[in-house]
């Protein structure tokens, strides 16, 4: 009896040694191990927001043990649309992604690029975030009254800088608060920036009277008292900011800016999988999370597909709002 028990044994453990391992078993090791060698791509220049989340997803994923050796190269032109040229022609390319949002879309009109992220393939949508009024902490301008008291005077003396060419978040922003503001949005001297990093060096300068942009990209400055938010176009009032919403200062806008993540067209069915699956996995890990509390983001995750049909909803709504304020 223990000889023929001793037998079975043995032939259980021979079985299960044959079984082969489960390759695609979903892990986050297998994850990594499939994407590894990822670029992520940011059409704008560093310190942008395009740059900015691009570099913190990069960091939360290898912190986070999902994929290993990612680089972050920035390709700045145009709105974005250079880089945007550049993912449509890495057409097949399933190790690239590009870092991309709002602006994109806008720039896409404004600059009749040949382009457009219809060419592309959608892999996650991120976080959304709302943009800032901000001047710097020598601006005679106090609050947001004084502003735009300044700004209905004489628009074209007040120019308003923005980390994005015409069409992006950051132009449409100051163009929907003139319009509240009984302004002709053709009559704001707006000055675009390839980015917030060149926008911040020419609001701290005083070369521009006001800013506009992502409070993400300026929250160190703003807790060191170099910059003064005097609002935020947010529904709500944000934690940590002492600003009003631009529709208690009775300027009647909520605007929200998005950010997320595209890959070259003609990739493979299992590439995109990967990288949805990979994007997925960051938005659900605690590096993420910390990612989104420090720099004032919430997470607006939509995957693949659920994302493409955002990104046309979009484009629809850009061209429409564009064309509203006679701007295209």
């Amino acid at each position: 009896m223990r000889a023929n028990t001793l037998l079975a044994v043995l032939g259980a453990i021979a079985a299960l040694l044959l079984i082969p391992p489960l390759l695609s078993s979903g892990s986050d090791d297998d994850v990594g191990d499939q994407v590894r060698g990822l670029r992520v791509l940011v059409p704008n220049a560093p310190g942008g927001g395009y740059d900015v989340t691009a570099r913190n997803a990069a960091k939360a994923i290898e912190e986070a043990d999902l994929s290993r050796r990612i680089e972050v190269f920035n390709l700045p032109g145009a709105g974005g649309t250079v880089g945007l040229g550049r993912m449509v022609n890495e057409r097949g390319n399933g190790k690239l992604v590009m870092s991309m949002g709002l602006g994109v879309v806008g720039a896409v009109y404004t600059n009749k690029s040949p382009s457009s992220l219809a060419d592309t393939t959608p892999i996650a949508k991120l976080i959304e975030e709302p943009d800032i009024v901000v001047v710097s902490k020598d601006s005679p301008y106090q609050d947001i009254g004084q502003l735009l008291r300044a700004w209905k005077a004489d628009p074209g003396a007040l120019p308003v800088g923005g980390g994005s060419r015409a069409g992006g978040p950051d132009h449409l922003a100051p163009m929907l608060m003139a319009k509240a503001a009984g302004l002709d949005p053709r009559q704001v001297n707006y000055v675009p920036f390839d980015g917030g990093g060149e926008l911040l060096a020419s609001v701290l300068g005083g070369k521009i009277a006001f800013g506009v942009s992502g409070i993400g990209e300026y929250r160190d400055q703003i807790q060191a008292g170099e910059l003064r938010v005097l609002a935020v176009t947010s529904k709500d009032r944000l934690p940590g900011v002492n600003a009003p919403t631009l529709t208690e200062s009775g300027v009647d806008v909520v605007f929200t800016n998005w950010r997320g993540m595209v890959a070259p067209p003609g990739i493979t069915e299992s590439e995109r999988t990967r990288l949805v699956t990979l994007f997925t996995r960051l938005t659900s890990s605690a590096q993420w999370q910390e990612v989104l509390k420090r720099n004032g983001w919430t997470s607006a995750f939509q995957p693949g597909e659920e994302f493409g049909r955002f990104l046309a909803a979009e484009n629809d709504r850009v061209a429409s709002t564009l064309k509203e304020l006679g701007l295209v």
